[in-house]
């Protein structure tokens, strides 16, 4: 009987010459594990059409992908998959929102050449923790085992690892196993462009070329343009309440398909947004997950567009679950925040907490706009106390274990380098000429000083 599969990877060993991870092999099963070490790569699509007399919509040979890990009898008689095609585009207007949704997405998210590139992304910065060594042992087997899950519609997002991290402030973090946390950067990799090309210019959290401090430059900006036209400079400075723990399953679900039309992309997302219900709450979704920040920027999108296009504020700007409205007239700003409260409950449940406020923004005659770790006013810039007690504190217990040898002078300079780096930003030279006379290094049994 002859089967019908997809390019796999590996094959024999004569092949050598011309094998690796990215080389294809269709006349081999994945069964076959004592010659499956790499093959040659295989014809391209089009000339394999060719020289079967097809065209390019009819299709061929290569539609279903042996299921790694199990017998290939039991394999041989699954349904064939479809031929993946590009992503498309298509109108549609719900609810009189988005114009555009995107579908055939499915196949960006378990290629190969994409779970491959997402491995690399994800184990950025974590190549000597024992899960990712782990996963790397039969890196080929393990990716090809999570294209073969996805394909066939048996992924579940695996169990969370909580731990609790102190610094800015107490938090609980779930964190999932790493082959999920690859699944998730292929999945945003492949939709993220659908809601960035969307998302306002001033939002600033989790986006490439936005961040802390650029987000600190617009409110400065913001703060000086009003000042200068108005003479006085106030803000409407709120945060929402337990903002990851109060998004709505049902309604984060429903801002998803104002985009999304893709079916098995959909059940993807839904695996992972209900991955944490508990007790029939379906509310909530961990900030450990990758997702967690593309989903928080969907769900609050909703309140740029209010603020921006439905009550025409231009001096408005957002990081994650902060925001500010610049304005000169308090009395406007206090109506503001009033209709964003009922916005924000009415459509999203979600409620400012009490350090929601509005206030004057000046040196004699108010005070600092403290966001994004600085003090601003709209002169000058400074770092919050805050951030200088934690640095102090940092290199503090650095130089106690650096004299104990438990810690490198290479590690020590990447904490000083990370926060000078977000230091430079505001008016710090004298605060880090002393912080950096400071700080002397002795290790012990050692006569050497060592500066940094």
């Amino acid at each position: 009987m002859r089967v019908n599969r997809l390019p796999i990877r590996g094959g024999n060993w004569n092949n050598s010459g011309l094998s690796g991870v990215f080389a294809l092999n269709l006349n081999n099963a994945r069964s076959n594990v004592n010659t499956n070490i790499g093959s040659r790569p295989a014809l391209g699509e089009s000339q394999k059409r060719q020289a079967q007399g097809l065209d390019d919509n009819t299709p061929s040979k290569g539609h279903a992908i042996l299921g790694h890990g199990k017998p290939e009898s039991e394999t041989l008689n699954r349904r064939p998959v479809p031929v993946a095609k590009p992503a498309t585009v298509r109108s549609r207007r719900p609810l009189g929102a988005m114009a555009k949704t995107y579908n055939n997405l499915f196949p960006e998210i378990y290629s190969f050449e994409n779970l491959h590139a997402a491995y690399l992304r994800a184990r950025r910065g974590k190549r000597t923790r024992a899960e990712v060594q782990h996963f790397e042992i039969d890196l080929e087997g393990n990716l090809i085992q999570l294209q073969n899950e996805l394909i066939w519609g048996t992924y579940k997002t695996g169990k969370y690892r909580q731990f609790i991290v102190l610094e800015p402030k107490e938090r609980i973090v779930a964190a999932l196993p790493f082959r999920d946390r690859v699944v998730q950067h292929s999945l945003v990799y492949a939709i993220n462009q659908t809601w960035e090309r969307r998302f306002i210019a001033d939002s600033y959290a989790c986006r490439v070329g936005r961040g802390t401090h650029k987000g600190a430059d617009r409110a400065q900006a913001m703060l000086r343009r009003v000042k200068r036209d108005h003479g006085k400079v106030y803000v409407l400075k709120a945060d929402i309440s337990k903002f990851f723990h109060s998004i709505d399953h049902a309604a984060l679900k429903s801002l998803v398909r104002r985009r999304i039309a893709c079916k098995k992309t959909l059940e993807l997302i839904d695996n992972i947004i209900d991955s944490t219900v508990k007790a029939d709450v379906r509310a909530g979704i961990p900030i450990g997950n990758l997702t967690s920040q593309l989903f928080a920027n969907i769900y609050l999108h909703e309140l740029d567009e209010f603020v921006k296009h439905g009550l025409r504020e231009k001096h408005y700007c957002r990081y994650m679950d902060d925001f500010i409205i610049v304005h000169h007239d308090k009395e406007r700003l206090h109506r503001l925040r009033a209709k964003v409260e009922l916005f924000l409950w009415d459509r999203l449940r979600l409620k400012t907490n009490a350090k929601t406020q509005i206030f004057p923004v000046g040196i004699f005659h108010g005070r600092a706009l403290d966001f994004l770790g600085y003090r601003i006013w709209t002169t000058h810039r400074k770092l919050r106390k805050s951030s200088i007690q934690r640095i102090t504190r940092t290199m503090k217990k650095m130089q106690r274990l650096y004299s104990e040898g438990r810690v490198t002078l290479y590690r020590i300079r990447q904490s000083l380098i990370s926060w000078l780096g977000h230091a430079q930003h505001a008016e710090t030279s004298g605060l880090q000429e002393r912080l950096l006379s400071r700080f002397v290094f002795i290790r012990r049994g050692n006569s050497d000083d060592e500066k940094l």
